[in-house]
């Protein structure tokens, strides 16, 4: 039986200016599944996730989330509600601390999560030795650690995340596939990522959706995420 959904997009369109980039996407996401948008660049990938969490705005369809209608909701109100998003080029706050980065998090989840430094700093050894150093000092591969950790802290159902693998060593990269495998195992949290790098897609995902000029044409299911089947539609 497949997982209880807790995403599903319903022809989503959505763009810049008078620009269409999102065509109708249908999308379906399980409980606890860690799912890829594979393509070639420029077909909505980012876009589309810009669009789940709410800083593109929708022009046609639907998001819900766990059962709830997202689709005219504010950002930060998705982020309340248990979406958590790490953009490509993670985005921290360089002139704070780790600590202080972390603390920004917690805001999003201190009403209703209980707080999670801990386990941060469990699956990132790293951000507890370095928890008083500015964030914009930090490698790259620490800066996309410190923005997983920002996310994870507010205790979301689902973590969307951009090009994970974007301006980090391959070593972290793995040890950052690792944690969000960690983090599905051991917390249950739903991931949706985008990604380039065939190596991260084959070992973090459970299943592909393909998309093409603005919508998901065809999808990779569980057992077949295999490199020639992820090759062929990243046209490598």
């Amino acid at each position: 039986m497949p997982p209880e959904p807790i995403l599903e997009v319903a022809g989503l369109r959505a763009g810049y200016g008078g620009t269409q980039v999102l065509q109708g996407v249908d999308l379906s996401v399980g409980r606890g599944e860690i799912v890829a948008l594979v393509g070639r660049n420029g077909v909505g990938k980012t876009t589309t996730m810009r669009c789940l969490i709410g800083l593109v705005r929708a022009t046609a369809g639907s998001i819900r989330f766990a059962g709830e209608d997202l689709t005219r909701a504010a950002a930060d109100a998705r982020a309340r509600r248990g979406i958590g998003y790490i953009p490509q080029g993670r985005d921290v706050f360089p002139r704070m601390t780790v600590q202080e980065n972390l603390a920004v998090g917690e805001l999003i989840g201190a009403s209703r999560r209980q707080r999670r430094a801990d386990l941060v700093y469990q699956y990132f050894p790293i951000l507890a030795e370095r928890r008083r150093q500015m964030a914009g000092t930090l490698s790259g591969g620490q800066q996309q650690q410190l923005a997983i950790g920002r996310a994870l802290i507010g205790g979301p159902e689902l973590i969307l995340l951009d090009e994970p693998s974007e301006g980090v060593q391959p070593n972290v990269v793995q040890a950052i596939v690792r944690v969000l495998r960690s983090i599905r195992d051991d917390l249950g949290t739903t991931i949706v990522f985008v990604e380039q790098n065939l190596e991260t897609i084959l070992t973090l995902a459970d299943r592909c959706c393909v998309m093409e000029k603005g919508k998901v044409v065809d999808a990779i299911p569980p057992g077949a995420v295999t490199s020639e089947n992820v090759r062929r539609h990243l046209m490598l």
